[in-house]
């Protein structure tokens, strides 16, 4: 297993649908186990293929003690929302605005050996789901945002110095981002 990069806004990827997944083998698993690996290590709630540069549906997600992951994942969500919470990224970080989201998502798909998966969730977890989804849609949390929120954010990004933002972020997520091939972190 490794510990892979995150990538950050700017990305083409982040702003692209991904791909159904159709080969099920040991490439699956091995992505599947690094992005977990990953998200435990950035302690994460959740994250998306595309976060990692893999343009493929494939989420995993720890919320309150339930993790997994799910591919090619399908939502349905409730008729009614949850109260607003500020939302935060992987893919955007130091910044966090407070977005709407269903109260309750059930998602479907199917796990890396492609066995029917069905998670229903509320509250965070439904709100992870429907996140993380949104990613495999090209779709940023600050998409969502409107009114003065949004423009917040959007001058936020613009102002942002992202390429000073990526350098901090990669040098900090270095000491234990490793590679497939070897040369991780040593103790």
């Amino acid at each position: 297993m490794a510990i892979l990069n995150i990538r950050i806004i700017g990305d083409p990827v982040l702003r692209t649908v991904a791909d159904p997944v159709t080969e099920f083998g040991p490439e699956l698993a091995k992505l599947v186990a690094d992005m977990t690996e990953t998200m435990e290590d950035v302690e994460g709630a959740g994250l998306a293929a595309p976060q990692i540069g893999v343009s493929q549906r494939v989420f995993t997600y720890r919320v309150g003690g339930r993790d997994g992951h799910v591919i090619n994942p399908v939502l349905e969500n409730s008729d009614d929302y949850q109260p607003d919470q500020v939302e935060g990224c992987l893919s955007i970080p130091g910044l966090g605005f407070p977005v709407r989201r269903f109260r309750a998502t059930k998602v479907t798909g199917v796990d890396l050996n492609g066995d029917p998966v069905t998670v229903e969730g509320e509250g965070m977890l439904a709100r992870c789901f429907q996140h993380e989804t949104d990613h495999l849609d090209g779709i940023l949390y600050t998409d969502r945002l409107k009114g003065d929120d949004r423009k917040s954010a959007l001058r936020s990004i613009r102002n942002a110095n992202y390429d000073a933002i990526t350098e901090r972020t990669t040098a900090k997520r270095a000491k234990t981002v490793g590679s497939s091939f070897g040369g991780g972190p040593t103790a």
